[in-house]
């Protein structure tokens, strides 16, 4: 399905993004890899080339995406070098450990930067290409944080609920371009999010949280996320027991689910 396919992958030099490229790239896609660190993405370049991929498959191209004034340069370097884009897969994003009343506005500006308007000024800027050539897929990774809150998460929570409600709603805009969309949902996955994620004053927090160390490899989670693109889903969830057991107990007994939220009372320690 993939094969000869430009998958655009951002967030690409660690965790899902990486366990992602590994597996299109398995699969004969030609991938442009972009996130802020080059030398992990020429790493990731290079394992791939080791695998049996040919060097002219795989794109590096930094990307920070704080920075969309640099999209429509780097859309055009992937567009010379390939001629196409089929898919971008907006992957790159980052958490939040604190509270509310703690926190700074600049984190909460920071987050959604990172999260929602980096996401959403990339997709901007490859969408009228699309458009015009009639066919596109648009891949976003939102989380179950995206549909239920939780504490020390304020900022994150708001932002992936903004990204599922304007994916959800671009979907249904570009039905008739033959252009899909599909949220990636993903709950506890073995990634560093929490170590990179921001405290109060915006430093990182340093550890993996207890769920993140005993959730889903991030291999497991690209391949449940390949076999979804594969089978056509708008949405595809990745998750444990207790991550579908909570979205499953938010549609029916909602009031059951904000009480047990709210008996979670501290952040992990240091």
């Amino acid at each position: 399905m993939f094969d000869n396919q430009v998958i655009w992958i951002t967030g690409a030099s660690s965790g899902i993004g990486e366990a992602v490229a590994k597996q299109f790239i398995a699969q004969g896609a030609r991938l442009v890899l972009s996130a802020r660190r080059e030398k992990k993405l020429q790493e990731l370049k290079q394992n791939c080339i080791t695998d049996g991929a040919k060097v002219e498959q795989i794109l590096v191209l930094p990307l920070d995406i704080e920075k969309p004034d640099e999209f429509a340069a780097a859309h055009e370097i992937v567009i010379g070098q390939f001629g196409q884009l089929d898919m971008l897969f907006n992957n790159a994003g980052i958490s939040q450990r604190s509270l509310c009343k703690d926190t700074d506005l600049s984190v909460y500006r920071t987050l959604f930067e990172v999260d929602f308007f980096g996401q959403v000024a990339l997709t901007k800027e490859v969408l009228p290409l699309m458009i015009k050539n009639n066919m596109g897929h648009l891949v976003v990774t939102s989380s179950v944080a995206g549909k239920i809150g939780v504490p020390f998460r304020t900022g994150y929570c708001a932002a992936k609920h903004a990204v599922m409600g304007f994916f959800d709603a671009l979907r249904a805009e570009v039905a008739n371009d033959n252009i899909r969309v599909t949220t990636i949902t993903p709950g506890y996955i073995k990634t560093d999010l929490s170590k990179n994620a921001l405290n109060s004053d915006g430093s990182k927090f340093g550890i993996t949280d207890s769920d993140i160390a005993n959730g889903i490899s991030a291999d497991e989670c690209a391949k449940k996320i390949i076999d979804g693109l594969k089978k056509g889903k708008t949405e595809i969830l990745v998750a444990g027991f207790r991550e579908r057991q909570a979205l499953l107990i938010k549609r029916f007994f909602p009031n059951l689910l904000f009480r047990i939220i709210a008996s979670i009372k501290a952040i992990p320690e240091k």
